[in-house]
């Protein structure tokens, strides 16, 4: 009788264990997930950034903040929906240098999540009384130094995937150094070196492809210019025999066609790559597209 009972209890102890195995091997599954990784980018050019870099890293989405027609972040308020976002991202990648107005209340309101800043090291060109100015990614140049500083910020805030990083930010900086190359080929030797542009978005380029900027038609996007502005920049393209008065597309260019009809200088579309299609080569893209425009407008 003890022999049985004895017996009993170790069939019980083995169906026991069995269960136990069989519960584990159904939550193995659970386990063995990935936990997802949001890089979030605070607007379209350091989104494009940010998706060369994490290209075919598993697990690692990366998702733009504001929407493709906000542009450049002059004023930008954030909204809930950006908070709620911000509240599932690992990373925030910021272009920094003043660009995100808002960017010390989300760091306040998120002290754990990693912020990068794409503009850490790299000289800025002063705005006067408006600050330094924030555009960049609009000089080749910089651009690339922004992808090398982005490119630390990911490996810095996921060593794992190092190596695969850095591979994505040589195969990107390699096609941004051909871009440079082309563009340099295509400017460098252009005889009218004078541009008016829309707003305060060129000034690193110009200074990358030594372009002088008579004049701005609008310092902020949204902002007319007055009558008395608009005479002092008719004045201005006179003066200086500009022949190319650059409009974006981002904005509408109903100043910049007035100084055009008053003067006979032609309008063009030169783009500051605020916004743009959802692809990894969209920067290039659009900076060909800008280098053909050039060429065009000052040959």
């Amino acid at each position: 009788m003890k022999k049985m009972k004895l017996v009993g209890l170790a069939v019980a102890a083995l169906l026991t264990l069995v269960s136990c195995a069989k519960k584990e091997s159904q939550a193995e599954p659970k386990a063995a997930l990935v936990e997802s990784k949001t890089v979030l980018t605070s607007f379209y050019p350091m989104y494009i950034i940010a998706k060369n870099l994490a290209n075919g890293v598993v697990g690692i989405e990366v998702k733009n903040m504001t929407k493709p027609q906000t542009g450049c972040l002059h004023d930008y308020s954030i909204t809930p929906d950006d908070m709620k976002m911000l509240s599932t991202a690992s990373v925030f990648v910021v272009n920094g240098a003043g660009m995100e107005s808002f960017l010390d209340k989300v760091i306040a309101e998120h002290p754990t999540m990693a912020v990068v800043q794409a503009s850490t090291g790299i000289p800025l060109i002063s705005g006067g009384e408006e600050g330094d100015n924030p555009h960049l990614w609009v000089s080749v140049t910089n651009c690339m130094a922004q992808v090398k500083n982005v490119c630390e910020g990911l490996v810095k805030a996921d060593p794992a995937n190092e190596k695969q990083y850095r591979a994505n930010a040589e195969t990107y900086l390699a096609k941004l150094d051909s871009l440079k190359t082309r563009m340099h080929a295509g400017i460098d030797s252009l005889k009218s070196r004078n541009i008016i542009t829309f707003h305060e978005a060129f000034p690193y380029f110009a200074q990358e492809f030594n372009l002088n900027i008579a004049s701005v038609i609008e310092r902020e996007p949204g902002s007319e210019p007055s009558a008395g502005e608009l005479a002092e920049t008719v004045e201005i393209v006179k003066k200086h025999s500009v022949k190319a008065l650059f409009a974006e597309p981002q904005y509408p260019a109903k100043a910049a066609e007035t100084i055009a009809r008053e003067t006979g200088a032609k309008l063009f579309t030169l783009d500051p790559v605020v916004s743009g299609p959802d692809s990894l080569d969209a920067y290039i893209q659009i900076m060909d597209k800008n280098l053909t425009t050039l060429v065009k407008a000052l040959r």
